[in-house]
């Protein structure tokens, strides 16, 4: 790894946005100040342009084993680090299912051949693997992931006992996708009765409503009050469940937090007419309320962190009728210009970006030297111009899919470059195929 000195760069770190250099030496922040030096380092001139912590992604689908015809670790990883972000968190949803430490482990082998950008898989919970969970080494892996709701395979855990169990004696961060089961195969069977197989995507939200959400979210909440669990909630996505998170405590205090994901930040009901099936997401975009109120909710900290869901599919799975019509799509490399877009609108401020983005991510899971512009951490950056428009089109799209719910849509901030461990992961828009990432560690 050789030196690199970042010069004029505009610094976006720990609520402050301050004017200068940036030391990189062996993967680490060296030196961070004023009219740096090295006379050993390649220089690189930021011209006065947004210098970031590289984006934390908490919840992304890879497709890595069993589904790599929408994407794999390598794909999507590259993506990823055009899109900002150096570190991601894979869910367990792949083919096999992620519910043996072995499994798991395979997991962590296979992204250090092929991933670009910096990982950790999360160790799937089912109905019946309680005993490999509790196996799980919480400062080598993100976190235990639960479904309590519909998922693919044995993911969906809807055993009031083994929830009960699972929350009492898991001694790490346990992450849930909430929408409640029962209500929306009520729902489904209402809206079967009124159009057959042919449901309209607008139903969608009616469906996967925000009493499936309130319930399972709810109960979430109460069974980590209980027993006093280190709960984290997916992709929250209704006004409603915003009573139950607590925005005055200290993040690193906090025993529940919760997280807002980019398409609920930026879509709402209205969009299901132009966009159709490839804004279906579970939980469901909702109203133009809803989406105020997240964003509300994470001005005011009851929403901790913001992620993608990245989770692609084929356009061919996507254009069919609804029930068929599989829900994700994908978002990584758009995720951090899509949230500067809200800053040109005056909705956010860039502080707030790197705080949601990469701080709190690294502080709510405890992230060992990561997250943060500070000597002695790992140089994950991304450098930004606020101000050099482009628009979204198939030919610019990195995602194994080959496509994006964003298409046509004209950003006005680019990443211009993106350092993984202190090496050019991506430049002027060509990936480095040489970079590899490495297995993030937890301070635990």
């Amino acid at each position: 790894m050789k030196k690199i000195l970042v010069k004029n760069a505009r610094l976006v770190n720990e609520g402050k946005t301050v004017d200068g250099d940036v030391l990189i030496n062996g993967g680490l922040i060296e030196k961070i100040g004023a009219s740096l030096s090295d006379a050993g380092a390649r220089e690189l001139n930021a011209g006065g342009n947004y210098l970031f912590p590289g984006v934390i992604d908490d919840q992304v689908h890879f497709r890595d084993p069993g589904l790599t015809h929408k994407g794999d670790l390598a794909t999507e990883s590259r993506a990823a680090v055009a899109g900002g972000i150096t570190t991601f968190m894979e869910m367990p949803n792949t083919i096999p299912n992620t519910l043996t430490q072995e499994l798991l482990e395979e997991k962590y082998r296979s992204a250090s051949v092929k991933s670009v950008a910096n990982f950790s898989f999360f160790m799937g919970a089912s109905n019946d693997n309680l005993e490999e969970v509790l196996k799980t080494d919480a400062n080598k892996v993100c976190g235990i992931k639960v479904f309590m709701g519909s998922s693919t395979g044995n993911m969906l855990v809807d055993n009031e006992k083994t929830l009960d169990r699972l929350f009492s004696t898991s001694p790490m961060l346990i992450a849930t996708h909430c929408e409640d089961e029962q209500t929306i195969r009520r729902n489904q069977e209402i809206y079967r009765q009124k159009y057959g197989e042919d449901v309209p995507i607008q139903m969608h939200p009616l469906i996967r409503n925000e009493e499936a959400c309130y319930l399972s979210s709810s109960m979430a909440v109460a069974l980590a009050k209980k027993h006093r669990t280190r709960l984290h909630i997916l992709h929250i996505s209704t006004a409603k469940e915003l009573s139950l998170f607590d925005g005055t405590i200290p993040l690193k205090d906090k025993r529940i937090t919760a997280e807002a994901c980019i398409h609920h930040l930026w879509f709402d009901d209205r969009d299901y007419e132009e966009l159709g099936t490839k804004i279906k997401w579970n939980p469901a975009i909702k109203t133009r309320q809803d989406r105020e109120a997240l964003l509300k909710g994470l001005l005011e900290n009851k929403l901790d962190i913001v992620a993608t869901d990245h989770a692609p599919h084929t356009m061919e799975e996507k254009n069919q009728k609804y029930f068929q019509a599989p829900s994700g799509g994908p978002l990584v490399q758009h995720s951090l210009v899509a949230m500067l877009e809200l800053v040109h609108q005056d909705k956010l401020t860039v502080e707030k970006v790197a705080e949601k983005m990469s701080h709190a991510v690294a502080e709510c899971f405890q992230i060992q030297n990561r997250g943060y512009i500070r000597e002695g951490y790992a140089a994950d950056l991304v450098l930004v111009n606020l101000n050099d428009p482009w628009t979204v089109n198939r030919s610019n799209i990195l995602a194994k899919c080959g496509w994006s719910p964003f298409e046509g849509v004209t950003f006005r901030s680019k990443v211009i470059r993106t350092f993984v461990n202190g090496n050019v992961a991506y430049e002027q828009g060509n990936i480095h195929e040489s970079v590899r990432g490495e297995r993030i560690l937890f301070n635990r």
